[in-house]
């Protein structure tokens, strides 16, 4: 066998070949990362073995940085392994009490892992190709943090300017009330409204839901504001809402993307009571491949989902808190497609309430419903089944 690691950097890549008898073939060496410094180090395995499978290559899980070269490795056909730098970094201290690292360094320890046969799932094509769901997937939850963020700001800014409106709808963040605050940012400026024109803006921004009525409520609340006039406020409220617009129609494009995708898939998981096409999308984008993991246990400790242990002498910790390790998202997506499987799907609701009833907090009993999840989406993707609903 020939076992090639990679220390992955952003301009370049440090390398090292090796064979199962220990035999340095090709001295830690450095490539450009281009085409170029990938040809040259196909080149160099090539030039030692013709029988590409009993090639293994081995690099270090740093993002967008080694996401060309796994590419170019999986074009070629070579059996390559993703392996998480604390494992690289573990191994390396194992191997000896002294505080070394370089890159070079790294590309042997990478090598060196290979050959010892530590349990590694090799890089599968479609694991690589689900890197943009993944991406399709994370940029979507940046895109909704960012607008929950700007939202909040709408709330801050209504309420320098027009306090009373909050009270007078179900939400400040409707269609009709952001083209309001469009046209008239602020108290006084729906105060001094024309009523024809008023009527007119919420008749049409809320497709007939508000009426004259509306306005005249509006405009009179208004009149007796004690919203402050700053047009520097109202200023910032209207760019406010266009921004909150722009990221809005953002997000729609990229959930029609994500919705593409798995209609492609097939998924069993969207057949889950609950779990919508951008939950299921974000659980599968983060998984991956579900043949890397052994048991559902396996996923749950890469959500982070799995309950510390903590034991030494005579203590032995039965009050465990959650590791909050791994994947924020996918921990973020199993909780709350859980939230919405519960709802929908009378099994989970009873189990829910069964660890309710135990005295667990809502939160907590949450989490288990999770754990089992977890399981079922296991079994569903494993499987190829579809989710059997309660009778």
């Amino acid at each position: 066998m020939i076992y090639t690691g990679i220390d992955v950097a952003k301009d370049k890549h440090d390398c090292f070949i090796t064979n199962s008898d220990g035999e340095i073939l090709f001295k830690a060496f450095t490539i450009p990362n281009n085409r170029d410094g990938f040809d040259e180090l196909y080149q160099k395995i090539k030039s030692v073995t013709d029988d590409l499978t009993k090639v293994k290559v081995g690099l270090e899980a740093t993002g967008h940085y080694s996401y060309n070269i796994l590419g170019y490795l999986l074009d070629k056909g070579l059996t390559t392994f993703v392996i998480n730098p604390l494992h690289t970094n573990l191994y390396r201290k194992s191997l000896s009490l002294r505080k070394t690292k370089t890159d070079k360094v790294d590309a042997h320890t990478i090598a060196t892992m290979l050959m010892s046969e530590v349990n590694l799932k090799s890089y599968s094509d479609t694991s690589y190709h689900n890197e943009e769901l993944k991406s399709l997937t994370r940029y979507r939850f940046d895109k909704v943090k960012e607008r929950a963020k700007l939202k909040s700001s709408i709330s801050r800014l209504v309420t320098i300017l027009f306090p009373e409106l909050e009270k007078l709808v179900p939400t400040l963040h409707m269609a009709s009330i952001y083209t309001l605050l469009s046209e008239f940012p602020s108290a006084s400026s729906i105060a001094d409204s024309h009523l024809t024109r008023l009527t007119n803006l919420l008749s049409i921004s809320s497709k007939g839901h508000y009426r004259k009525d509306t306005a005249i409520l509006f405009r009179e609340a208004a009149r007796t504001s004690i919203g402050s006039p700053m047009p520097a406020k109202s200023l910032e409220l209207k760019h406010t809402i266009k921004l909150i617009q722009e990221i809005t129609t953002e997000i729609n494009e990229i959930e029609a993307e994500i919705k593409s995708i798995m209609d492609s898939i097939h998924s069993p998981i969207l057949s889950i009571p609950g779990i919508s096409y951008r939950m299921g999308a974000m659980i599968i984008a983060e998984i991956g491949d579900f043949s890397k993991f052994d048991s559902p246990d396996k996923i749950l400790a890469y959500a982070g989902l799995s309950p510390t242990t903590y034991q030494s002498g005579q203590l032995d910790s039965s009050h465990s808190r959650m590791e909050k390790r791994g994947s924020k998202y996918l921990r973020y997506a199993l909780y709350n497609a859980t939230k919405y499987v519960c709802h929908w799907d009378p099994n989970f609701a009873k189990y829910l309430d069964k660890k309710r009833s135990e005295g667990k907090h809502y939160n907590v009993a949450l989490s288990h419903a999770a754990k089992k999840l977890v399981r079922v989406i296991y079994q569903l993707e494993r499987s190829g089944q579809i989710f059997m609903k309660a009778s």
